[in-house]
């Protein structure tokens, strides 16, 4: 019978030899990466060679391969990583967003593009824009919407008169915790955070922080930065942030709902092709008059499409007009989506997109570990 030592070192030594085989893999891949940048041309920037409808195919196939016993997450994870290092083997892209770091626009840039890229933070969401329009970045994260708190209209205004795609989207589980040198929750006199989070966190805040002034600053990195040296003080941030910035987190997963989710949008200057699983971004305007709203609509309903979000902003210069952002499913080059913009034009007013872009991979993440949850269930009654 063979020993416990034994049977451990022929486990070590199958891994040792897969591990080997998989650097084997990793560096034939990187090659074949390799192959196609040399087919589009050498020496073009990083960005030409990126497409994301293309990744977002081979990000839908490591989910539906996946049989465990790693989750679909980690999944996903290592194979952006593996992409992100073949696409950065001659230079990384340059990806802006809203800094500093420690933000979980950071953390969704990471999630989305790997960390084989060049981060730039951004003071604001409108220097992202202008860091992209003027090409000193590739691409941009901006925050668009939080499942609890709702959008975020600055990003929405600055689309109005922006050339600027959409070519992407992030959904990001947000965590949210409470930084502090602090022993304990009666030596916090304040707590620093954006206004999103201190939203987000307000029963708890409520709860286990009552009296206490609450101080919102503009990123959970910056109220970070300002408890590193001040133990009377707490800030509400990510435990990216806590270890960037050498703050003990006193309490995690603070947040009041446990799904809270912010969805954040990759702009661009160019516009790319199906995915096979796409969202498409709209902007309707026009002269004011009775029904309009409705008319441009009306072809959606017509071909049977599905209208997921609408939202309303002023119309800039325009007392009392509005511009409608909506989101709808399909891909403004394939139909039936090609067709009802073709009669969204004939109405009078304007629908201009704003892109066309690959349905963020997570949400079908979150689908299949529901069902394999569900599977597990049924077998178990």
């Amino acid at each position: 019978m063979t020993n416990p030592d034994e049977r451990l070192a022929d486990v070590r030594a199958r891994i040792d030899a897969l591990d080997a085989e998989i650097q084997r893999l990793i560096s034939d891949r990187a090659s074949l990466a390799f192959e196609v940048a040399r087919t589009k041309g050498e020496h073009l920037p990083a960005a030409d060679y990126y497409r994301p409808e293309r990744e977002a195919q081979v990000l839908r196939g490591v989910v539906e391969r996946n049989q465990g016993p790693l989750s679909d997450s980690e999944m996903l994870r290592l194979f952006r990583e593996i992409m992100s290092a073949c696409l950065a083997r001659q230079e990384p892209m340059r990806i802006a967003y809203l800094g500093p770091e420690g933000t979980f626009t950071q953390q969704a840039v990471h999630a989305h593009f790997g960390h084989s890229v060049l981060a730039m933070g951004q003071a604001g969401i409108e220097n992202v824009f202008e860091q992209v329009q003027g090409g000193e970045a590739d691409f941009g994260v901006v925050p668009i919407e939080n499942s609890t708190q709702g959008v975020v209209t600055h990003t929405l205004d600055l689309f109005i008169d922006s050339p600027l795609h959409i070519c992407g989207e992030i959904e990001l589980r947000i965590h949210h915790n409470l930084l502090t040198h602090a022993s304990g929750l009666a030596g916090i006199d304040r707590v620093y955070a954006h206004q999103q989070s201190l939203s987000q966190c307000r029963e708890w805040l409520r709860r286990n922080l009552p009296g206490v002034e609450l101080l919102p600053v503009s990123s959970n990195a910056e109220a970070a930065r300002r408890v590193r040296n001040a133990p009377e003080a707490a800030a509400i941030a990510s435990l990216s942030a806590a270890e960037i910035y050498g703050i003990p987190a006193l309490f995690s997963n603070i947040e009041d709902q446990p799904d809270n989710t912010t969805r954040f949008l990759v702009i661009g200057r160019d516009r790319f092709t199906p995915s096979g699983d796409d969202k498409t971004t709209l902007l309707l305007t026009g002269d004011e008059g009775p029904g309009l709203l409705h008319a441009l609509l009306a072809p959606l309903a017509a071909h049977g499409l599905n209208m997921t979000r609408i939202e309303s902003r002023p119309a800039p210069g325009r007392k009392w007009s509005y511009v409608f952002f909506i989101d709808v499913d399909g891909h403004a080059d394939e139909d039936p989506l090609k067709s009802a913009l073709a009669e969204m034009k004939q109405v009078g007013g304007e629908a201009r997109l704003l892109g066309s872009y690959p349905r963020a991979v997570a949400t079908r993440i979150r689908t299949a570990e529901k069902s394999a949850q569900d599977r597990e269930d049924a077998d178990d009654e």
